[in-house]
This record gives structure tokens, sequence and C-alpha cells, in this order.
């Protein structure tokens, strides 16, 4: 089946007599055994759930996996990845990764002897040679947030493998329906499926899918174990959403594409990045391992001031710190999303000041861009006091 009908057509409550269309919320913390010595294949919501297997099912389906784990959010997710590893092992991952995968990595794992390191993946060169004997995990996302580089995921994959050592791949800006990294030689792939997956800001969830049976094994060992797993009903809403992914999708990246154009065609607009352009670093790889360029963007203007108001006098975007809604929504990361990033972290990457990022939604995209125009009259207005010298960028 075609990826649209996969997303619908499937099996919603295996076993059940009834037949329902949709499937049903399990509403249960725990289910009577019929004996008293053996259990059977459910006990205790935490350890499996009806409604979550169906969920669980279905997004390993649409990743290629094998098996899929759906958790009570992306960082719950993330954390079980960070399980596998012990004392004295080490993360190598790209400088641009979403803040609070950076404060996990440097001020929590450092706790338990894990070492987590920085490197630019886009440098393969460089990159290469950062990895060693310790290293156990490469973690790095594509697109990456907010700065939409992209990175050669099946190179890197080669790289961590030669050196024994797994790749995890954030996919939360692209869905499965746009990119399956398990294709290119990922080990993990994991989602904040808060964002593109749920898509309609009602659920916090993340997602792990792997190929590998002996992965499989650990990481249900790991949900079990910790008790992160998503709860019954929020995996009825994370399923109703991800049967509307490819017409969201579709939408939002249609728009994306046209806002980046305008923008890019903005005197203000001193840089757009998204890799849908073809005047993008990473536009012909985007379209090598990916199937579109996703509803994220982000753009400067030169001044931190300039980007403060535009963000503030939008009508339509909404200021929030998530991305992949139907809503569209505007943010300043470096004092939204990544001010977590921990400063040492923070040096080896260039978060200008000014940056500007975007999730684009549903809406009209003239309505959006008549927005935006708006927003950006005021902000370059003559009549608004505001300092536009070069050195105010960070």
């Amino acid at each position: 089946m075609k990826f649209a009908s996969k997303l619908v057509s499937f099996d919603v409550a295996p076993g059940d007599p009834f037949r329902p269309m949709a499937t049903p919320i399990y509403q249960t913390a725990t289910f009577e055994q019929e004996e008293a010595t053996a259990f059977g294949p459910y006990d205790y919501s935490r350890s499996g759930n009806p409604t979550r297997t169906v969920l669980e099912e279905q997004i390993a389906g649409l990743e290629n996996g094998t098996r899929g784990f759906c958790f009570s959010s992306g960082m719950a997710a993330i954390t079980c990845v960070t399980r596998l590893l012990k004392t004295g092992d080490e993360i190598l991952a790209d400088s641009d990764l979403y803040g609070g995968t950076c404060r996990l990595f440097t001020r929590v794992l450092d706790r338990t002897g894990i070492t987590a390191r920085y490197a630019d993946a886009c440098d393969i060169e460089a990159f290469a040679a950062q990895i060693n004997d310790r290293t156990k995990l490469v973690y790095l996302e594509s697109p990456t947030n907010p700065l939409l580089r992209v990175v050669d995921i099946r190179q890197i994959a080669d790289l961590a493998h030669a050196m024994g050592a797994l790749l995890a791949v954030d996919s939360s800006t692209m869905s499965p329906y746009l990119q399956n990294p398990m294709d290119l030689g990922a080990d993990i792939v994991l989602h904040s499926a808060t964002k593109f997956l749920c898509g309609h800001s009602d659920v916090t969830a993340g997602v792990i899918v792997v190929k590998n049976d002996e992965l499989a094994k650990q990481i249900y060992f790991l949900q079990n174990a910790e008790g992160s797993a998503l709860g019954p009903f929020d995996a009825f809403l994370f399923l109703r959403g991800l049967k509307t992914l490819k017409l969201r999708m579709d939408a939002q990246q249609k728009n994306a594409q046209a806002i980046a154009e305008w923008l890019e065609a903005h005197p203000q607009v001193t840089a757009v990045n998204y890799p849908g352009l073809a005047s993008s670093p990473g536009y012909l790889l985007q379209h090598r391992q990916a199937r579109g360029a996703g509803a994220v963007l982000s753009f400067t203007t030169g001044s931190a001031e300039a980007s403060r108001i535009i963000v503030e006098a939008t009508r339509m975007f909404s200021i929030c710190v998530s991305f992949g809604s139907i809503n569209s929504t505007i943010s300043l990361p470096g004092c939204m999303s990544h001010a977590s990033v921990p400063p040492e972290v923070g040096e080896l990457r260039d978060l200008p000041g000014d940056l500007v990022r975007i999730s684009v939604g549903i809406e009209d995209a003239g309505d959006l861009i008549a927005d935006l125009r708006q927003a950006f009259a005021a902000a370059f207005s003559p009549t608004v006091e505001r300092q536009v010298d070069a050195t105010e960028v960070a």
C-alpha cells in the first residue's frame, strides 16, 4: 500500500469481535488474569496496553521498522535510548540539537559517568575524527532544529558502524511520511510525536522505532522498568491525529515553501534556512534522502530587536516553543526552545540572536504571508526605535 493508505488501512482493534472503526481506549490500569500462575497478553498498562500496542505497531510499520515504542514525551524516548549506555561510554552528537536534548546529555548524563561530546556532523571528516573506542552512540537530527541543516545520514551511519557505535536519528522535523532514517542505515529513529505525528497541539508523546530484535528487547525492558510508556487516552489521540499526517504535511509543506520563497526575496531578511530552497546548502542532499523539505524554517533579519518585534507583531502565528501543529507558530529559539543549551555547547554552533523560527500550519498561505508582511512593516517602520547595528546580533 501507498503511505496514504497505510495511515488509515490497518487493524484498529485486533481480536475485537465488534469490529470498531476506531481503536477503543483501554482506560484501565490492570487486566484480570485467567490463571494464578501465568499471565495473559496484558497484565498491567505500564507493561502493555491494547490501545498503545495498535499505535506502536502502526508507527513501526510507517518507519519500516520491526518494533515501535511510545513514550510519555520525546524527552522520555531520548532518555530511554541513553539507558542503553553504561558508565564510561560516550555519545558523539551533532552540535545543532534541540535544547532539551543538550541539557539531558550535558547536565544529567554526566552524573552517571556517560560523556557527551559535540561536533559538526555536516563536516564528515571532522566528525569522523571525533569518533573513538568509547563512542557507543552517535546522535543527530536531520534536518536540524532550528538551523535546518541537512546531515548525510548514510555517511554518518557508516562511520558509526565502522567503530561499533549505534546511530540514533531524531526525525521529528520530517515524520515517516517524508523520511525513513533506518532505510539510510540508522539503528534507532526517534520522534517527538508531540509535533507532526500528533499534529494538533493536544498530546505530548515520544516514539522510538528499531529493526534489530535485540535492541527491541532492551528498549521494551527499559520502557517497562522505568514506567515511561504513553497512556491509553494519549495513545488514542495520537492514533487519531496520525491518520491525517499526509494531508496535514502536504498542506503545511506547500505553505512553507511559499513563505520561504517570500522571505528569501524580502529586503530585510538576511538569510533563510529551509532545505526546500535551491539556495540551501542542504538542498540536493535533502532531496536524495528525504521526500520533501518539511514545514519548519528559520530566518534572520540582522537585528535581534527587529526579530523580536516581528515575532510579537504577528497575529496568525502563535508564539510557542514547539512545532508541527496545524496552527502556525513563531518563536525566537535562542530565548525559548534552545535557551537551555549549556554555554559550552552553544559556543560550538552559530545560533544567531536574531534567528526567528516558524512552524507553518494549514492556514491559507496568502493570509500567513500578509501577516508576516505587516509584522515586518511594524519592525522596520521609521517610527520604531531599534538598534540595527550588526554588533547587536549574537
